[in-house]
């Protein structure tokens, strides 16, 4: 059975609103609103990863989560900055923004379809706001290479105080979040192991979010100037990995070193792709059971549920009639467990149907596509070309990830992050003059993530 702050209607039913986190929260909103442009990322990102989630204001029965709030300030700043801005708006479809709200709008509209109530329409457009206000305000924050710096130097940042946050759980099997409230005081305990979540909504979160930094970190490294937050953030990075205890960070954190160590091999991509897409089809055939059932086979800590993940998945797919139109609610009744969406692919499915998944894969593919072009249009500039690298096995890390997860709002702005990260560096490169022209294909590659870079630079 679900638990029951899972279920639609539940969570916090008064404020909860510790009178440090209080403080913060303005001191982050004042920071968002008056610092200079280039800075608003900095605030905005340590509120939203070292509050937790659970922190919350009621008003009326609506629930404002600090992390909402922030947003909100985020929103109202952007709307300062682009008063008198010649900044075109968005038009064309295949533009990352377009697509992104383009996925949001369709999870609202199939959820409130699906729900048909008038408290489901309230929440889901606190979801909406929640994911598509956060996507606008990162893009927002993040428009050039030196945005790209201080965003991941803020990110080191709180790798390293969650990093230790998360050694002191494991120390004294308390997590000093809990004491404001809004996440668990006692961490879960599995097998005897102790799986640390620090301010995170869990400890899945906790985990894959420094196993998918890694990449990123690791550019950072290439910069002299920030290479000791770049190691700090690493080794934080590397601890909230282990402290979690669980295998998807570790499962993401190696689909990061694949990507990585494939950088020999960068211009054999298309022939790994369709190796590795053959080699799935040839086990699918001879194996006894469907491929996706090596997902059961995963386990590296000893105490995972890869078998929970497989029937997951398994259900999704023998069950494709009841969610390909509007999603699906009584996915519950599937089997045991099966309220635990602890799959991406299978959450995008049964809250968007086929729609919402066909435009969430068409993002990933867009965003691959983008970075391989922009890589060839970098071609000979070995440091632009790496740094696109780091990007794509970032990218693969989330990934590979969410075959054991599926991201709440904080990672989901984490994921926003690396969206307009990768919208800086395919724009720099489609702005670099090159020594040959590019093919009909190249082009619509670098339109289509130029069109999504469509904020004015303004003065500071």
């Amino acid at each position: 059975m679900a638990p029951k702050n899972l279920r639609f209607g539940g969570g916090a039913a008064d404020t909860l609103l510790h009178p440090l986190v209080a403080v913060a929260m303005v001191l982050a909103i004042i920071l968002i609103l008056c610092l200079p442009r280039r800075y608003g990322i900095v605030p905005f990102l340590l509120g939203v990863f070292l509050i937790p989630l659970g922190q919350v204001v009621v008003l009326s029965g609506v629930h404002f989560t600090v992390l909402r709030i922030l947003i909100l300030a985020g929103l109202v700043r952007k709307v300062t900055l682009r008063s008198g801005s010649s900044a075109g708006q968005l038009t064309s479809v295949k533009s990352i923004d377009s697509l992104i709200s383009l996925w949001f709008g369709i999870e609202f509209i199939a959820t409130s379809l699906e729900l048909r109530e008038s408290q489901a329409i309230i929440n889901g457009l606190g979801n909406f706001l929640d994911a598509a206000g956060s996507y606008f305000v990162v893009r927002l924050f993040i428009r050039d290479r030196e945005d790209v710096v201080r965003t991941l130097k803020a990110f080191a940042a709180i790798t390293v105080v969650s990093s230790c946050c998360m050694i002191n759980e494991q120390v004294t099997h308390q997590n000093v979040f809990g004491l404001l409230g809004g996440v668990p005081l006692f961490p879960q305990v599995r097998e005897g192991s102790i799986r640390s979540q620090a301010a995170f909504a869990e400890y899945l979160d906790a985990g894959v979010f420094g196993a998918t930094l890694i990449p990123l970190l690791m550019w950072m490294w290439s910069d002299v100037k920030s290479r000791v937050a770049a190691a700090l953030g690493i080794a934080g990075a590397i601890v909230m990995m282990i402290t979690s205890h669980s295998s998807t960070p570790l499962l993401a954190f190696l689909g990061a070193v694949v990507g990585l160590s494939l950088w020999p091999f960068r211009d054999w991509m298309r022939y790994l792709r369709w190796g590795l897409s053959l080699t799935l089809v040839g086990l699918h055939l001879v194996m006894k059971a469907p491929v996706w059932a090596l997902i059961a086979r995963i386990d590296l800590t000893g105490s995972s549920s890869g078998d929970h993940r497989y029937h997951l998945v398994d259900a999704c797919i023998r069950h494709f009639s009841d969610w390909w139109l509007i999603g699906y609610k009584d996915f519950p009744n599937w089997g045991w467990d099966m309220w635990d969406l602890s799959d991406e692919y299978v959450a995008v499915a049964l809250t968007g149907g086929l729609a919402g998944l066909v435009i969430f894969i068409k993002i990933l593919s867009r965003s691959f596509g983008g970075i391989g072009t922009a890589r060839k249009h970098a071609a000979g500039d070995r440091k632009k070309q790496w740094f696109l690298w780091c990007l794509g096995a970032a990218l693969l890390a989330h990934v590979v990830g969410w075959f054991g997860c599926s991201y709440q709002a904080q990672m989901q702005i984490l994921l926003f992050a690396l969206f307009g990260i990768i919208s800086v560096a395919v724009s720099e490169a489609a702005s670099t003059p090159e020594e040959q022209p590019a093919t009909a294909d190249d082009t619509h590659q670098l339109q289509f993530w130029s069109q999504s870079k469509a904020l004015d630079t303004v003065s500071s």
